[in-house]
């Protein structure tokens, strides 16, 4: 064994040892250690010795491959050993174990997976859950397994949770109220300069500047951080070119899609007399020590998946990373002598970060989750010992799906097909995929375990939007990844093949394979090349230059962005006739009708559909039925009340009823634009009946539709009320109108008013028509309410000015006991 010096976590593991090996309750702990404490490789080792272990093997769960591998490789040189010794390594791709390892390094996806096959962890002495405050979804599920397990199967089994950056006290309450042990680690001092970043300048730009800037200013190596592989590789280019005057430097990408040697070329120590700039993801944030790192430069951003559980999508999104991430990024700098640390936002906004990354269990696609505990026995994930409940409408959306792929039944439980789907160590969806791709024979089911190993594996094919293009580059890689990758899909397929009885048949192409896993994301073309709409009634598009834009179908597996700009990411065509086979049994014939607000008119067609894809369509006959009418209706609601066919006596019976409404409020119904473009449906879609435009309502119909508002009690009142003429002393019937301002009017020659000693009222007597006393020539002279005060008063100023201009025609002094008239005087009077 090699020398080991000293670490801070060295003072704590004798209470850490204490801990564990309390007899009585739960054997638990949680331990929280700042970065460089050296928890994740010490702790394991010092557990070896203690006594409860016997012969038996320390789980360690790391986040990801990389940390795992990292971890093994340190913790066999401690040993002077290579890994798969007494340490060994259990990871997707590249595992190494013997009869001889004590100590397995895993990932925390494969560890649900051993729980769920062996419950009671025969030979498992303590599973350590590293990082913990990462709070994957598979840590999640492993701890509550692991908890689940401990209450009911395995009293002996010690489980520890160990961080840097943890909520220690709800751990410790979540595992039986376990000690929590606390170490105050060895951090050189890091110190923190602030730059600003405007809005307005892409990050891959303000990254540059700022290592540019730490290059000059500061001796050793720079880590950066950006939220994915796209800003690395443009930050990369950038940095490419303005290095010319630092020939030391190297560059280094670090993303969990590299191949291992050029992440290895991002953790190992630069050569002597070299630097580098190492460009990573959060891959980098825990459980790495990245030799000669003494600058770190924050973008402040991570890129995390958001699942939306009404479109059964997941998307990721660029947000603030949270204030545990950004001083988990900056311990970085001191991890093994002073450093700085270049923060790419104000000191000011720190303080308004999230305290912690928001869990993946509240905002993941919980299909995988609701299988595995289907497969544990438990019906409802929520009876599980979850630090955060998964949330509702995610459980409702993963049990639908999971139904619908007869993975479950309708009580929730494993069907024989589910069990056949959790043996493929892949997502629901794409184990669906495989296994019905069995049933056409071996070449099928290792068709559709490659496209599976591409869609699992980032990177793999490299990143084309076609899938096809990315499983045939796939295939002709000669890495090490692929190849290793090549053999697992190879164990997928033949296990596949083993769960079914092939029947033979042609191997389905990448599209049919893809529309197996996907069948609410089949897309179709519309509007313009490269815009999109998916089975589950989302829009999408891809870059109409690409050589997918011109398909009429599409099958897509990963889309990004929100839906007013969602972004297709991954797909592949598939023929219409591939479509109708699969899905036979959904698709839904039907006649739609529809309202054309352009034509004014319903069109109908006959229509194939797949959720919201049209598959087929064909004009027909408006069917002449109430449906028709009402969709008529709604859609002449939406072009407007002016857009009906209003005559001069429809239009002013609806004054006068609104006339009568501001009167009296109810029972007079409200004939308002408003109202009237509300209802629309309700009182002129019963008239539309056999009619299927505009222009084929007439005015008389709608005014049956609109007199039929006013019950047959109140249409009395409304002719006695508010009359459409009111007859005056000559006999003339002169027409109300309702719709002036001020009250209705009436417009009438004065000479016709002659004789007349009380003021026209309407609306039983109680409202006094406003009164337009007109000239012989049909030009207003006067304005009133109050007839006889007229007479009494401006007459004879009016008659004066009158009698001038209006020679031929009477104005006599006293017009109330004048005779009226329509007539000039006779000739020679």
């Amino acid at each position: 064994m090699r020398a080991i010096s000293s670490l801070p976590i060295d003072a704590v593991l004798g209470d850490l040892a204490t801990a564990l090996a309390e007899p009585a309750g739960r054997p638990n702990a949680v331990l929280v250690a700042p970065p460089g404490a050296g928890k994740t490789t010490r702790v394991p080792l010092a557990l070896l010795e203690a006594p409860w272990r016997g012969d038996r093997r320390i789980i360690l769960l790391e986040p990801r491959r990389l940390a795992a591998r990292a971890a093994a490789e340190r913790m066999a040189a401690t040993l002077s050993e290579a890994v798969g010794e007494t340490v060994g390594l259990r990871v997707r791709l590249g595992s190494k174990v013997s009869a001889r390892t004590r100590i397995e390094v895993v990932t925390e996806g494969v560890f649900a997976r051993m729980i769920l096959d062996d419950p009671e962890l025969d030979g498992v002495a303590a599973v350590l859950f590293d990082e913990f405050h990462e709070r994957s979804l598979d840590a999640d599920l492993g701890l509550a397994l692991a908890l689940d397990a401990q209450g009911a199967l395995r009293e002996d089994l010690r489980l520890l949770a160990m961080s840097a950056t943890l909520d220690g006290a709800r751990v410790a309450a979540l595992m039986g109220d376990a000690p929590v042990i606390l170490s105050e680690g060895r951090a050189f001092p890091v110190e923190t300069r602030h730059l600003d970043r405007d809005p307005q300048t892409r990050i891959e730009d303000a990254v540059t500047d700022a290592v540019m800037r730490a290059l000059r200013a500061e001796p050793g190596s720079v880590l950066a951080f950006l939220p994915g592989q796209a800003e690395i590789r443009r930050t990369e280019e950038r940095l490419s070119e303005r290095l010319a005057d630092f020939p030391e430097v190297d560059l280094a990408p670090l993303y969990g899609a590299l191949d291992r040697g050029e992440q290895d070329r991002a953790v190992r120590p630069s050569p002597a007399g070299r630097r580098k700039v190492v460009l990573a993801t959060s891959i980098a944030e825990t459980s790495l020590t990245i030799e000669g790192v003494r600058v770190v430069v924050d973008s402040g951003l991570a890129r995390v998946p958001v699942y939306e559980p009404d479109l059964g999508l997941t998307r990721l999104v660029t947000q603030r990373a949270s204030r545990a991430s950004v001083d988990q990024r900056r311990g970085r700098a001191g991890r093994t002598q002073a450093g700085i640390c270049y923060r790419l936002w104000s000191e000011a906004a720190t303080g308004a970060l999230e305290p912690f990354t928001r869990p993946e269990i509240l905002a993941a696609d919980l299909a995988g989750l609701v299988l595995d505990c289907a497969a544990w026995g438990v019906a409802d994930p929520t009876t599980l010992p979850f630090l955060d409940p998964p949330p509702a409408p995610a459980l409702a959306e993963a049990r639908a799906l999971l139904i619908g792929l007869d993975a479950l039944d309708g009580d929730g439980r494993l069907t024989p097909s589910g069990r056949a789907l959790r043996a493929l160590p892949l997502p629901p969806r794409l184990a669906r995929m495989v296994v019905s791709a069995a049933e056409n024979g071996r070449e099928a089911a290792r068709h559709a375990a490659d496209l599976a190993a591409v869609l699992v594996e980032r990177g793999l094919g490299g990143d084309a939007v076609d899938l096809t293009e990315r499983v045939e580059r796939y295939r002709r890689d000669r890495s090490g990844r692929a190849e290793d990758m090549r053999r697992l899909a190879a164990g997928w397929a033949r296990m596949a093949v083993g769960m079914v009885a092939p029947a033979g048949g042609e191997t389905p192409d990448t599209g049919t394979l893809l529309a197996l896993a996907y069948p609410d994301r089949i897309a179709r073309a519309r509007g313009r090349p490269g815009e999109y709409v998916l089975a589950n009634g989302r829009g999408a598009a891809l870059d109409p230059a690409a050589g997918l834009a011109r398909e009429p179908f599409l099958a897509v597996a990963e889309i990004v962005g929100k839906a007013s700009a969602a972004r297709i990411l991954a797909a592949a065509p598939i023929a219409l006739p591939a479509i109708e086979a699969l899905f036979a049994d959904r698709i839904e014939a039907r006649t739609r009708v529809e309202f054309d607000p352009e034509a004014r008119s319903l069109r109908a067609r006959a229509q194939r559909r797949l959720g919201a894809v049209s598959l087929a369509e064909r004009i027909l006959p408006v069917p002449p039925d109430a449906d028709s009418a009402a969709i008529l209706a709604r859609g002449l609601a939406g072009l407007g009340i002016g857009a009906l066919p209003w005559s001069k006596a429809a239009q002013q019976w609806r004054e006068r009823v609104m006339f009568l409404r501001s009167a009296e409020g109810e029972p007079w119904p409200d004939l308002s634009d408003s109202h009237l473009a509300e209802t629309l449906p309700d009182w002129l879609g019963p008239h539309l009946a056999g009619l299927t435009r505009l222009d084929e309502i007439g005015a008389d119909r709608l005014s049956d539709a609109l007199h039929d508002l006013v019950p047959w009690s109140l249409r009395a009142r409304l002719d006695a009320e508010a009359p459409t003429h009111i007859e005056v002393p000559t006999g003339s019937r002169i027409p109300v109108d309702y719709a002036a301002e001020g009250g209705p009017v009436l417009a009438v020659r004065v000479q016709e008013l002659f004789g007349l000693t009380r003021h026209p009222t309407i609306g039983g007597g109680t409202v006094p028509l406003v009164l337009h006393l007109l000239s012989p020539a049909q030009r207003p002279i006067q304005i009133t309410r109050d007839l006889p005060g007229f007479w009494r008063g401006s007459w004879a100023a009016v008659r004066a000015d009158m009698r001038g201009q209006y020679p031929r025609h009477p104005w006599p002094e006293d017009p109330t006991t004048a005779p009226p008239t329509r007539r000039a005087k006779p000739r020679g009077t």
